[in-house]
């Protein structure tokens, strides 16, 4: 038996960072991992220039993610005025920077992921420096406030964590949860086709499915100031969903 904390991840809108290319800004189908490490660092207290915390956090956790429904997605056309760089100039906030006498316009495309129900498994490595109940804890009453992504992207129901000791990551992940989209109704207006994708890291073995597909995302963090990730293993499987 393996102990497991397990919550759930929803909102109208979410965006999961993938590499951007230009001014596209595109989004992943389901959480990354960079994402919930940032989800738990701010439920922890955990600044974004400690980076000792940050990386003992990153060594501790491992995820198991389930998508319940597929989520639409939505483009926004952004635009957004910045002004020319100087030499020996840095402006630390939004208002220095409008304060130029000069300004560009950039233009970007951001994708979100709409009315997405994501429920999240957290267990933890060998030589872990935090325990799931202090997770568990910071979850219920997080030190900052908690997004999907983007700041534009907020919580619309409560995390709800629970710990579970299961067998097998599925079981957790498959535990009796709160429901979001139970009635036929929910379904429907959620967009729920009547499958669930799991993703996790690992042993692809984790599933004994031979339809589990393996793929290496750029998500795992290496230096949280200068935005820099290296790619990790991660595995995938679609399977209808149980009645």
């Amino acid at each position: 038996m393996k102990e497991y904390l397990v919550f759930r991840l929803y909102g109208p809108m979410a965006s999961w960072g993938v590499p951007a290319v230009g001014g596209d800004r595109a989004t992943a189908i389901a959480p990354t991992r960079s994402a919930l490490l940032g989800l738990l660092g701010a439920a922890l207290g955990i600044t974004r220039d400690n980076e000792a915390k940050l990386e003992a956090l990153q060594q501790s956790v491992s995820f198991g993610v389930k998508q319940c429904v597929p989520s639409s997605i939505m483009r926004d056309y952004h635009t957004a005025q910045v002004p020319s760089e100087k030499r020996g100039v840095t402006h630390l906030t939004r208002k220095s920077e409008l304060s130029e006498a000069k300004l560009n316009t950039v233009l970007s495309s951001r994708d979100y992921r709409c009315d997405g129900v994501w429920i999240i498994a957290v267990w933890l490595r060998a030589k872990s420096q935090v325990t799931l109940s202090a997770i568990k804890d910071a979850l219920e009453k997080p030190a900052f406030p908690l997004y999907l992504g983007r700041k534009s992207c907020p919580l619309g129901l409560p995390l709800s964590p629970k710990t579970f000791e299961t067998e097998t990551l599925q079981q957790a992940l498959d535990t009796d949860f709160p429901p979001v989209v139970s009635e036929q109704s929910d379904k429907y207006w959620f967009g729920a086709n009547g499958f669930v994708t799991y993703f996790w890291e690992g042993a692809a073995t984790e599933f004994d499915d031979e339809l589990t597909q393996s793929y290496q995302p750029w998500d795992e963090p290496v230096h949280r100031g200068r935005w820099q990730f290296k790619q990790r293993t991660m595995h995938q499987l679609t399977l209808r969903e149980a009645k």
